[in-house]
């Protein structure tokens, strides 16, 4: 049932996120942030608070310790004290020849000092809180939608892109990613790690729901439904038991992050099957036969179709590269990895 709900923008509503004190901040294209407080006001209150900013902002992340929250518009980051009613902002973070619109922003909830964004310029940028500039810029093949924080591993962070990938990368190496992971047929729109930080959900533009081991290049598991659209945004629920996607359909949708368990009181006896059978699939799950039922899922027609398309060219684009460098002079054409040859640029 539905509990709380408010008109709170005049324009598209670009991005939302909750407080540690269970207050709602969200930003939108009418270039306001506003603040409510769901739980303890009535539905379509006034908000507690608002923030005009100079452009439409394009999305918002919270800091984790401090009544404090960042926001895009155009192609700066504004940090706001949430305690304060000032719409002059804290701290302002740009790179210095930027001018492209961040798509973007999220602030590292373990080292909470540390801020990435995104931009229309394929950009990867970091940010320092502390001394209020810029780290480091990465440029990429294509743009990015989406970004995520393993809150286990503080250093690394999950890149969401256009070309149907999702990158993992070191904060501390932005030069190679970390991991690949591939799967999609189209553009990746979101990301999120559980957790646990060990795996991973992502949204498609190809209408899917991929999960993945943050450790593996391919998913474990595809979620997909007839009615489902194009998928804009996906998340973890805190307790590692379910996702939540949103899609083109006007719909939410909530899944299992293990499809085959359940959420019903389990006896002993029970559990012990569970654990045994488990302990079987991991044990053969190098036989044939067990992996290619492991591995088996059904897919869409089109996601399937879309996909041997895509493995054609990338075999096509394989062979070009491997004849230019047979038909050239002798460490004039170097191969580049799969972890390395999306980073076009680095700067510091």
């Amino acid at each position: 049932d539905e509990v709380w709900q408010t008109q709170a923008h005049e324009n598209l509503v670009k991005g939302i996120s909750w407080t540690h004190d269970q207050k709602l901040l969200s930003c939108g294209s009418d270039r306001t942030v506003k603040m409510y407080d769901p739980y303890n006001t009535p539905s379509n209150t006034a908000p507690a608070a608002t923030w005009l900013g100079n452009n439409a902002f394009t999305g918002i992340t919270r800091h984790r310790t401090e009544p404090a929250f960042a926001a895009s518009s155009s192609s700066s980051i504004y940090l706001y004290d949430y305690t304060r009613p000032s719409s002059t902002p804290t701290q302002t973070l740009a790179w210095p020849t930027s001018i492209d619109t961040i798509t973007a922003l999220s602030l590292n909830q373990t080292e909470t000092s540390i801020l990435a964004s995104t931009a229309t310029d394929r950009s990867l940028v970091l940010y320092d809180l502390r001394t209020n500039s810029p780290l480091h810029r990465s440029v990429l093949t294509l743009a990015s939608n989406a970004i995520s924080w393993n809150p286990m591993e503080a250093f690394n962070l999950a890149v969401a892109n256009e070309d149907h990938n999702i990158y993992l990368f070191d904060m501390r190496n932005l030069s190679r990613a970390l991991n690949v992971l591939k799967d999609h047929v189209s553009a990746v729109m979101d990301i999120d790690f559980s957790p646990t930080g060990e795996e991973l959900v992502s949204a498609s533009y190809d209408r899917s729901i991929r999960l993945w081991r943050r450790n593996e290049g391919h998913s474990r598991d595809i979620y997909h439904t007839k009615r489902m659209q194009r998928v804009f945004s996906t998340c973890f629920t805190p307790d590692n038991s379910y996702i939540l996607s949103g899609s083109d359909d006007g719909n939410i949708r909530l899944w299992r992050s293990q499809a085959s368990s359940r959420s019903g009181i389990q006896s002993a006896g029970q559990r012990q099957k569970l654990e045994y059978d488990a302990a079987l699939r991991a044990r053969y799950q190098h036989m044939p036969e067990i992996k290619r039922i492991g591995r088996h899922r059904h897919v869409p027609k089109q996601v399937k179709k879309a996909g041997e398309i895509k493995g054609e060219e990338v075999r096509s684009l394989k062979r070009r590269e491997e004849n230019e460098r047979k038909h050239s002079r002798k460490g004039q054409v170097k191969r580049r990895g799969e972890r390395e040859k999306m980073v076009l640029a680095t700067e510091q």
